[in-house]
């Protein structure tokens, strides 16, 4: 664990990654902490020199009393990047973290290569985050942790994802009071005119993304991203199908988008952009699911014939349908070894069923049941033959005597 310290509080921060690569600063919500990047790390860190923090007053960071202010946060930031050795840093944050980051690129330019402003605004009502403070202070955090739960994640994933609910949950339980409150305050504070962010949006040269979520009601992206987006020249903007923590959401759409964009050459066009960032987070998607050996030897494979057609399904297979967030990675897993048994796509169905089980995904009984389904619905042949198959890789990893 390391730690800064800055105006009377221990900064909590975490690196993660080659540090030869180039940095980049990840800045949590309200609520949250340097966790609510765990899934969309590993997925970057093959690129990039990832560095995580707690804001002030979340997470293992102290909470000092009094108000904060957007300014103080993003010295924070800086403050940890001074005590990793990093002078400049692409910038990404969300929704107050969003707002962090913003600022830097606004006022200190000179430490920022890009910036990723996600689920975000420049000004937000300072009367409701007044009353939110006052309603901490006074109750506690018990007091608005299912209204924020309620508004930070869809209804669809809180009842697909109770493990992803309940650390959402326990991270806003667990935010110290008068930090979470301060934080609000710092947020409230962005209307004042020596502080107001809105205005300082033309200043951001950096190139900027702009990353909402179709279904985020906190910060809707016509009132508050495509604002951000309008007043800073050349700014992208990409939504994800997700709500408020679209990250915790939909990390690998959401880390696909942050790849595209911080790997994309200045300049270019937008569509341009999208389509790569729709081919950054197939990619991610199925390596996580096939493997880095397997993903590396098909892109090396790839030739005159056969380039144009791996892209494709890296962008349609990968990068469109496995990055939906209705399924998760072992039902779809499951739904493939399915059809590929039933249609004889035996290539296919030994290389998910192999992949499946040497990363922990499937295990025995589920290879079982799914060929016992697939027996009384596709035809006994199918099933025979795909026991036959799923035996020998069964085998071949010991998980079958």
């Amino acid at each position: 664990m390391a730690f800064t310290t800055r105006e009377g509080g221990r900064l909590y921060w975490r690196t993660d990654g080659n540090a030869e690569n180039p940095a980049l600063l990840f800045l949590n919500s309200l609520g949250t902490d340097h966790a609510m990047w765990d899934a969309v790390t590993p997925l970057l860190t093959r690129d990039f020199h990832v560095l995580r923090m707690d804001t002030r007053g979340h997470g293992a960071s102290d909470a000092p009393q009094g108000d904060y202010s957007i300014p103080m946060l993003a010295a924070d930031a800086l403050a940890v990047l001074d005590a990793a050795g990093v002078k400049r840093a692409h910038i990404c944050g969300l929704s107050m973290g969003g707002m962090t980051a913003l600022e830097i690129a606004a006022e200190h330019p000179g430490r920022v290569d890009r910036v990723i402003g996600a689920n975000t605004s420049a000004a937000m009502s300072s009367q409701a985050m007044r009353e939110r403070a006052a309603l901490v202070r006074d109750k506690g955090m018990p007091a608005i942790a299912d209204a924020v739960l309620g508004r930070f994640l869809t209804e669809g994933f809180r009842a697909r994802k109770p493990p992803a609910l309940g650390t959402t949950r326990s991270t806003l339980l667990a935010t110290d009071p008068q930090g979470y409150a301060a934080c609000c305050m710092a947020i409230a504070g962005m209307e004042l005119e020596d502080l107001a962010l809105k205005d300082k949006l033309s200043r951001i040269k950096a190139p900027l993304l702009v990353i909402n979520g179709a279904q985020d009601i906190s910060t809707p992206a016509a009132e508050h991203g495509d604002l951000i987006a309008a007043a800073i020249a050349g700014a992208r903007t990409v939504t994800l199908d997700a709500g408020h923590l679209s990250a915790v959401e939909a990390p690998e759409a959401f880390a696909g988008a942050v790849l595209a964009f911080l790997r994309a050459p200045e300049g270019n066009a937008d569509v341009t952009a999208a389509r790569e960032a729709i081919f950054e987070a197939g990619l991610a998607v199925r390596r996580q699911v096939l493997g880095d050996a397997w993903v590396d030897k098909a892109l090396a494979s790839r030739n005159a014939l056969t380039g144009e057609f791996q892209n494709l399904i890296t962008r349609i297979a990968w990068g469109e349908i496995w990055t939906r967030p209705g399924l998760d990675h072992r039902t779809r897993r499951l739904i493939v070894l399915a059809v590929t048994a039933s249609l004889s796509r035996w290539d296919e169905f030994r290389l998910h069923l192999r992949a499946g089980i040497e990363q922990g995904s499937l295990t025995l009984e589920d290879v079982k049941e799914a060929l016992m389904q697939i027996g009384v619905y596709a035809g006994v042949p199918a099933a025979n033959t795909g026991m036959h198959h799923a035996q020998d890789i069964l085998k071949a990893l010991g998980k079958l005597d």
